[in-house]
C-alpha cells in the first residue's frame, strides 16, 4: 500500500477530533448521548485503521525501535497524567500516589486516552509474536491471536472487544483488500448509521449493534472525504498525520479548559467552548511537538528528528 492514503488520514483526522471534543467533560456532560455514540466507533476506529496499517513482516530489531519510541513518551504522559490525577479535583481523582499506583497505571491500567497507546502497544507486539512464531496461513493466525487477546482480556491487560477491531483490520489488510474496497464511500451508510445510533442498547461497541455503527461510519465518513474542499482537506490530512502529539499532549489542554470554562457561561449550547478548546488542544498538542523539533528534543522523545509530519 502506499506510504500515505490520503483516506484515513481523513479518518483519522476526524477521530482525533473527536476524541479531544469529548475528552472535555463539560461537553461531555452536556451531550452525554452523543457522547456515547462516539465513545461506540471512535476507539475501535482507530484500532481497525491500525491493525491494517500493521506490519508484522517487521523484522524484531524495526519492531522494537517503533515500540520503544512509542512506549517512551507513553511512560512520561501517563505517569504526568497520573500525577496530576492525584493533585487536581477532576473524575478520575486518585487519592493518593505510590510508587505501586504508578506502576499500576503505567503498565495495567492506564488513565485518560492513554489505553489506546497501551492497547495498541500489546496488540502491535502479539501480532509480530505470532507472525513470526506460527508458521500457518491467514487464518489460523488470526484464530491464534485472537485467543491471545482473549487471554490478556482474562489478565486484564486490554479489554477483548476492543481489540478485536485490530484484528479486523489486520484481517483487511492480511487478505489484500484496499481499505476503501471494504469500506465503500457511501452517503446511504449514513440511514442504517442513525438508525442504529437511536437505540441505547447498540452504543456498545463490543456488540453486533457496536460493530455495525463502526462499520457505517467509517463508510459514510469515506464519503464526507470525497466532497471536501482541497484546503480542508490538506489541513484535514496534516491533522491525521500528526494524531501521536495530539494524542499524547490534548490532555494537558483538557486540564488547562477547566480554567477558562467560567468565561464561556454566557453561551449556553458549549458550542464556542468546544470549538475554542478543540482548536487549541490541537493547535496546542502539534505546536508542542513543533517546539519540541525546533529545540533538537524530539530525537530523545520521539526517536526521530521531526515528529510534525
Amino acid at each position: 500500500m502506499p506510504a500515505r492514503i490520503s483516506e484515513i488520514d481523513y479518518l483519522r483526522c476526524v477521530l482525533i477530533l473527536l476524541m479531544v471534543a469529548f475528552h472535555l467533560v463539560y461537553i461531555g456532560d452536556s451531550y452525554p448521548y452523543a457522547k456515547q455514540v462516539v465513545y461506540t466507533f471512535h476507539m475501535p476506529g482507530f484500532l481497525l485503521i491500525s491493525g491494517y496499517l500493521a506490519n508484522p513482516r517487521k523484522p524484531w530489531g524495526a519492531l522494537g525501535r517503533k515500540l520503544w519510541w512509542v512506549f517512551v513518551p507513553y511512560v512520561v504522559m501517563e505517569a504526568g497524567y497520573t500525577a496530576m490525577c492525584s493533585l487536581l479535583p477532576v473524575r478520575e481523582h486518585l487519592d493518593g500516589l505510590t510508587l505501586p499506583v504508578l506502576l499500576e497505571k503505567v503498565f495495567l491500567h492506564p488513565l485518560g486516552p492513554y489505553w489506546y497507546l497501551h492497547t495498541w502497544m500489546l496488540c502491535l507486539l502479539l501480532q509480530a509474536v505470532v507472525w513470526h512464531g506460527l508458521r500457518a496461513g491467514l487464518f489460523t493466525r488470526l484464530t491464534v491471536f485472537g485467543l491471545a487477546l482473549w487471554g490478556l482480556d482474562v489478565c486484564g491487560l486490554l479489554s477483548f472487544p476492543t481489540a478485536m477491531y485490530f484484528l479486523v483490520g489486520w484481517a483487511v489488510a492480511g487478505a489484500g483488500f484496499r481499505f476503501g474496497e471494504v469500506f465503500r464511500p457511501s452517503w446511504v451508510a449514513g440511514l442504517p448509521l442513525v438508525v442504529l445510533c437511536a437505540y441505547p442498547s447498540n452504543l456498545d461497541r463490543g456488540c453486533l449493534g457496536g460493530v455495525a455503527i463502526t462499520f457505517f461510519c467509517l463508510c459514510f465518513l469515506m464519503k464526507t472525504h470525497g466532497w471536501l474542499p482541497r484546503r480542508v482537506e490538506r489541513w484535514a490530512c496534516f491533522v491525521g498525520r500528526n494524531t501521536l502529539p495530539v494524542l499524547l499532549f490534548s490532555p494537558v489542554f483538557t486540564f488547562v479548559s477547566k480554567l477558562y470554562l467560567p468565561y464561556f457561561r454566557f453561551e449556553p449550547t458549549g458550542m464556542l467552548f468546544l470549538l475554542v478548546s478543540v482548536a487549541l488542544g490541537v493547535a496546542g498538542s502539534i505546536g508542542l511537538a513543533w517546539a519540541m523539533d525546533r529545540l533538537r528534543v524530539s530525537p530523545w522523545f520521539f526517536g526521530k528528528e521531526k515528529a510534525v509530519r
